[in-house]
């Protein structure tokens, strides 16, 4: 999920604010094979503790104050609490569950299913799934617009189709359509009103859509496949982890601007906290950078990692 549309929505009163959140800004890293989340203070990364989790947590994203972890292999969610670090529920019932984007009212995730071919509501308060919509393919990468009202889910890792779901009733999901990409697509990120960015599973090329008539408005060349793309700061940050990059875009014309070596396998990227986070599935490192796309510190958090995400602790 793109950072902005968490923003927006606080802009509109809906969720609080992260300043307003107060406590410890922390960065939540998944260590995929120690079967733990391992929490690290920002910007610092000085450890603060290794949250036990069920085997193999894969993708991370943050709902409101609650972490959200996939366990792809197992079926099942894990919500972790921000503000104390605890595991607070397991959540049964899916099949595949890959990734999560966060709605405006901080309650609900929007986690898509590619063993279900669906995208699943859930309470993250009420602990429990209150939705789904079948979105007729292997959903995996998700990003919700700054309206907070649609959808953009990539059916698969090299994805033939990218679905749009309207959300406006989080609690009413409704496919609206699905599209062809000029190529097999991968990540999905809302930029702007009129921009979203979708990354390619096959190609070494990016591309730019106007979200609110669905025109292909330009192609980019990129890094190797796949790409992964967060926001921050009126820019695009692109990593390609099998090239061990970070690349800053113009948000709207995706012109680079800077180029940084990162460990190889450095596939997701995350805004967090005015930082950016990219963790390394091959050495387990997590990599921070500024809003400049300079990488200003680097741990090793685990022997693989996954994903990261941002939460305020107490």
């Amino acid at each position: 999920m793109d950072r902005l549309a968490f923003l927006a929505g606080a802009a509109l009163g809906l969720v609080a604010p992260r300043a307003l959140l107060g406590g410890t800004p922390v960065a939540l890293v998944t260590a995929d094979l120690e079967s733990s989340v391992v929490a690290y203070e920002l910007p610092g990364l000085r450890r603060l503790r290794s949250i036990r989790t069920s085997e193999l947590p894969r993708a991370i994203e943050q709902v409101g104050n609650v972490a959200v972890v996939a366990h792809s292999e197992l079926g099942l969610l894990t919500l972790v609490d921000g503000a104390d670090l605890v595991v607070r529920k397991v959540l049964r019932g899916f099949r595949e569950p890959r990734y999560t984007a966060a709605s405006h009212d901080g309650r609900h995730a929007f986690v898509t299913d590619s063993g279900s071919g669906e995208v699943a509501v859930v309470d993250v308060l009420a602990g429990r799934t209150v939705a789904r919509v079948d979105v007729g393919g292997p959903a995996r990468h998700v990003s919700l617009n700054l309206a907070g009202r649609r959808l953009w889910v990539a059916l698969g890792m090299k994805a033939r189709h990218v679905a749009v779901v309207d959300v406006a009733d989080p609690r009413r999901p409704r496919l609206v359509r699905r599209f062809r990409p000029p190529w097999l697509a991968h990540d999905v990120g809302f930029a702007t009103r009129d921009r979203v960015w979708v990354t390619s599973g096959s190609e070494r090329e990016l591309a730019l859509y106007d979200p609110r008539t669905g025109e292909l408005v330009k192609r980019l060349s990129a890094g190797e496949p796949p790409q992964h793309v967060t926001f921050l700061g009126g820019a695009a940050f692109v990593t390609s982890g099998d090239d061990g990059t970070l690349e800053r875009r113009g948000i709207r014309d995706g012109f680079p601007t800077s180029r940084r070596r990162i460990p190889l396998g450095s596939y997701n990227v995350q805004e967090a906290g005015g930082l950016v986070l990219t963790p390394s599935l091959s050495s387990g490192t997590l990599s921070v950078a500024d809003r400049h796309g300079r990488v200003i510190r680097r741990v090793r958090a685990a022997r693989s990692s996954h994903d990261a995400c941002f939460v305020m602790a107490r």
